[in-house]
């Protein structure tokens, strides 16, 4: 008994699934090729968004039959586009993009959008558009650059939505998925407890009598795995290596030795491997081929301890604590795009998993999930609510260069991007490196915009989103908080040495601080520090600061902190010898990831 989400390779495809979970009614994954004879027991289908066009001649392959099953279907984004263009509507390239927040006015609060407002904030991530509708079908809502973005037929009980009810920026989001849960008529049982069981089930299933090695960070993800695994396995069958790969926090390791051994962790391994991590990367500039050094060099110092500690590797499976964001953004999914390849998915552990060798107890689980089981096994409070930390630490948070500029083509995007910015009484410069993006479920690899001047947050919000959806050559809107007048720079050679690890490491501690001393480390969700080799002397760089708030990771939104939190970190960053300048990051998620690269 459920609801079937068929994944067209979308970013929030496990997203809907994990909505329609916390709704209490099971959601599984299913291929968009799925037979009718496979739904047995389905009382509705859910199409995922996906980074294809409709109209492509490679979409991702379905079965059409699913369209006259009967069940009450709804589409979302290429969801939406591909159920109107099969039952004969027309879907062409849009005019405008859409990538943030937009205002849906409703024509009709009927089926999915039953008991919504007049006017309701919703999260769009589009660039194509359905242009004419099946016969049968009404126009529900529009927005103001989409006028079909909202439909429906109500004979056949088919919705179609180009907004993303499944993100927490969709206001009354949950509300729409809880429409259709209930047109479907489907059983509200499903619990964490009932994954729980499952997921233990299915791990004494998988490892059968052998151990487990699991690789912990101390963040969240990691201590929940580890946690989970001694539950179910007993600790005389997991023991966890927390590697210090020099690109931690400040003073991080210890703070993760004494976390895990307050919490009654005494499997714990720990092992230096900073130098062998920094030759690694010595000279890589590009931010995939970075990570995937980085996951590779994981392995192979999980493979050296094990040799030191004389454990057999037959016998000893790897753990990791994958979240699905890992997975999906990894391309991990059919028909998903690649958006940064994540230090646990890399070749050397894809090759594991196909040999059955990698254990992931929480890989179907979001972010607000692992938290929510982590109390539920017990985890401190304290551990569950830490900031997450990416894997590959403070080497993803440190952009590299070769000093040379990459504006080359962006003269017309410049002059286009300086007359947005004159509307707000801006000014904007594309600078002249690139930062990783997700936009219309595809990655992009564009540049940032620094805009300055005087400005609220509500005006950099609207500056930031309009050109975003503008302008494709911007995928990131940063603002200049100091020093002004702002200083002359250019790019200047730069690569992953100790002595820029470590300035980024002092200004990532003040930022953490400054935080901590203001009240704010639960109101931010998450706030990477970014150092960027800009610089007006060739010596000194800037930094980024990136506080963001989310449940789930896979849509953010930039969090306006109080002025009093930005004036005091922005001068005692400017303090530090070797920062010239601090940007504040006001790029939601899409079109910007939560990190830089």
């Amino acid at each position: 008994m459920s609801i079937a989400v068929l994944d067209f390779g979308g970013q929030y495809a496990h997203l809907i699934a994990n909505r329609i979970r916390r709704l209490h009614a099971y959601a599984r994954i299913c291929s968009p090729q799925v037979s009718l004879d496979e739904l047995q027991g389905v009382h509705g289908l859910i199409l995922s968004g996906g980074p294809s066009s409709v109209y492509d001649p490679a979409q991702p392959p379905y079965n059409p039959a699913l369209f006259d099953s009967g069940l009450p279907i709804l589409g979302l984004c290429y969801g939406h586009q591909l159920l109107c263009q099969h039952l004969g509507g027309q879907v062409e390239p849009g005019r405008t993009r859409e990538f943030g927040a937009a205002r849906l006015q409703l024509r009709q609060a009927k089926g999915v959008l039953k008991g919504l407002s007049p006017e309701e904030r919703v999260w769009m991530s589009h660039q194509d558009t359905v242009s004419r509708l099946p016969a049968g079908f009404e126009v529900l809502g529009s927005t103001a650059d989409c006028r079909m973005a909202a439909v429906y037929d109500p004979a056949r009980r088919i919705f179609g939505l180009q907004f993303h009810p499944e993100v927490s920026h969709t206001a009354n989001g949950m509300r729409i998925l809880e429409n259709f849960v209930e047109l479907c008529g489907c059983p509200r049982d499903w619990t964490m407890d009932h994954y729980l069981e499952q997921s233990a089930a299915q791990l004494r299933r998988q490892i059968e009598g052998r151990k487990v090695f699991l690789l912990v960070s101390g963040g969240v993800d990691s201590s929940v795995a580890f946690l989970m695994l001694n539950r179910v396995l007993g600790e005389d069958r997991v023991l966890g290596l927390h590697i210090d790969n020099g690109f931690m926090r400040h003073n991080e390791t210890a703070l993760v030795r004494r976390l895990l051994a307050d919490s009654g962790f005494a499997n714990l391994h720990v092992v230096d491997a900073s130098a062998e991590f920094l030759a690694a990367v010595d000279g890589v500039v590009d931010p995939e081929e970075k990570r995937r050094r980085i996951g590779t060099q994981f392995i192979e110092t999980r493979d050296r301890a094990l040799e030191e500690l004389r454990l057999d590797p037959e016998e000893w499976l790897l753990g990791q604590g994958t979240l699905y964001t890992d997975t999906i953004e990894s391309g991990g999914t059919a028909h998903a795009a690649v958006i940064k390849t994540h230090h646990n998915r890399v070749d050397l552990i894809e090759q594991l998993l196909a040999q059955g060798k990698v254990v992931e107890p929480l890989a179907q689980l979001y972010k607000d999930e692992a938290r929510e089981l982590g109390e539920k096994l017990g985890l401190p409070h304290h551990l569950v609510w830490r900031h997450p930390f990416p894997g590959p630490g403070l080497a993803v948070r440190a952009l590299c260069s070769t000093g040379e500029a990459q504006l080359n083509g962006v003269a017309a995007a410049q002059a286009q991007a300086r007359q947005l910015a004159a509307r707000y009484g801006l000014e904007v410069e594309i600078l002249p490196l690139r930062s990783v993006g997700v936009q219309g479920d595809g990655r992009t690899y564009a540049h940032p915009a620094l805009v300055w001047g005087e400005a609220q947050w509500p005006t950099l919000e609207e500056l930031s989103t309009a050109l975003t959806n503008a302008i494709p050559e911007i995928n990131r809107v940063v603002y200049l908080l100091g020093p002004v007048p702002r200083p002359a720079q250019h790019l200047k050679p730069a690569r992953l040495t100790r002595p820029r690890l470590d300035l980024l490491r002092r200004a990532d501690h003040l930022a953490m601080e400054a935080l901590e001393r203001h009240g704010l480390m639960q109101e931010v969700t998450q706030m990477p520090t970014v150092l960027l080799p800009l610089s007006s002397d060739g010596r000194q760089e800037s930094v980024v600061l990136r506080p963001i708030s989310t449940d789930d990771f896979m849509t953010a939104r930039f969090s306006p902190l109080p002025q009093s939190f930005v004036s005091e970190i922005c001068r005692q960053l400017l303090e530090v010898e070797g920062i010239e300048a601090v940007f504040y990051d006001v790029t939601h998620k899409p079109p910007g990831t939560v990190e830089w690269e």
